[in-house]
C-alpha cells in the first residue's frame, strides 16, 4: 500500500493513529509523507489528523510475545490476507478473535 493511497484514505476519514518509536527519523518520515499527500490531494493549509504515540523503548513495557501454534498461524494469514487487505473482516474472524483476546490466547 502506497502512502499515496494511506493519505487519500486518510483524506476521506476522520483521524488515524500512527505508532512511533522505533525511530524518531522513520516516524518524521511517515509523518511528513503522510501530510505531503494530503496537501497535495486537498491543497491549502489542510494537514493530516493524526494521533501519534512514540514508545521509549529504553523503558519496560511489560510486552509478552506468544507466537501462535500452527493452527492459529493460518487463520492469523487467512484474516490479514484475505480479509483484513481487503477491507473486509468476517463476523466469524471477529468473533474468534474476541474469544482469543478473552481467554488470553
Amino acid at each position: 500500500m502506497s502512502l499515496k493511497f494511506v493519505a487519500l484514505a486518510i483524506s476521506v476519514t476522520k483521524t488515524i493513529g500512527l505508532l512511533g518509536g522505533m525511530s524518531w527519523e522513520s516516524t518524521e518520515s511517515y509523518y511528513r509523507l503522510i501530510n505531503e499527500g494530503i496537501k497535495q490531494d486537498l491543497g491549502g493549509l489542510h494537514s493530516a489528523k493524526i494521533l501519534l504515540h512514540s514508545f521509549d523503548f529504553e523503558e519496560k513495557h511489560n510486552i509478552k510475545v506468544i507466537i501462535p501454534g500452527d493452527a492459529d498461524r493460518k487463520i492469523i494469514h487467512d484474516v490479514i490476507y484475505n480479509e483484513l487487505c481487503l477491507g473486509d473482516i468476517g463476523a466469524e474472524s471477529r468473533a474468534h478473535a474476541a474469544v482469543r483476546m478473552a481467554v488470553g490466547k
